[in-house]
């Protein structure tokens, strides 16, 4: 059996930044809990939010929370009733000032978790795994992505046994570390057993501008010299 490694870590440092940009050394273990707990807040109040992904940094003593949503208009809310109601409930899980920023997501067909809890909502609605897993193909492709792998576990189709599906379109260069791969996995909760969905989204290479500059600047000065 092959070892799996995660594409967004596997990429950390190349290409990928990471989503807790902070540094400690005495309350390491304090911090992470906090990261963990905010987390899980924003997953249980911002359910219909659509969140891509949540960015944690701690400049002082403050932490700066940035949500990227594909519904940023839900988030907020009439007047900016929910984001304040959401921030003061993060502050109390946290006990430090919270400041709180909601980015749109601007092609959510292109964010892997976002594509796999719609699927993962399409499985609960009792659609054909295969349907569902055929439309997300179909709309991420159309939205510009090179390549994309869906794979759903569980009882499919409300058999006995467990299985695995896998759908695959397009490229997906796993080991090529400046490939620009998202990845995302969410459960569908079905009246059959739950159900994993993951997603694999290829959108290009991710190639360094600074490294092509000083290349091109050396070969035409080399082109003059000679």
């Amino acid at each position: 059996m092959g070892q799996k490694v995660h594409p967004y870590g596997f990429r950390l440092g190349v290409n990928q930044d990471w989503r807790a940009r902070w540094y400690t050394e005495k309350n390491y273990t304090r911090f992470l809990l906090d990261d963990l707990k905010l987390r899980r807040v924003v997953e249980q109040k911002c359910l219909g939010g659509a969140i891509a992904r949540v960015e944690i940094e701690r400049p002082g003593d403050e932490v700066y929370l940035t949500l990227y949503s594909a519904r940023p208009g839900i988030l907020i809310g009439r007047g900016g009733q929910n984001v304040e109601a959401l921030k003061s409930d993060l502050e109390k899980v946290s006990g430090d000032k919270i400041r709180l920023t909601i980015r749109e997501v601007e092609y959510p067909e292109l964010e892997a978790v976002l594509v796999a809890r719609s699927i993962a909502g399409r499985l609960e609605e009792r659609i054909p795994f295969r349907r569902a897993m055929k439309q997300a193909v179909f709309r991420t492709l159309q939205a510009g992505a090179k390549g994309i792998k869906i794979t759903c576990g569980g009882r499919l189709g409300g058999l006995e046994i467990a299985r695995t599906e896998t759908l695959h379109q397009g490229q997906m260069p796993l080991h090529k570390l400046r490939a620009n791969i998202d990845y995302g996995f969410a459960e569908a909760h079905t009246m059959m057993g739950l159900i994993g969905v993951k997603v694999w989204i290829y959108k290009g290479d991710i190639i360094p501008e600074m490294k092509g500059k000083n290349a091109t600047a050396e070969t035409s000065e080399v082109s003059q010299d000679t």
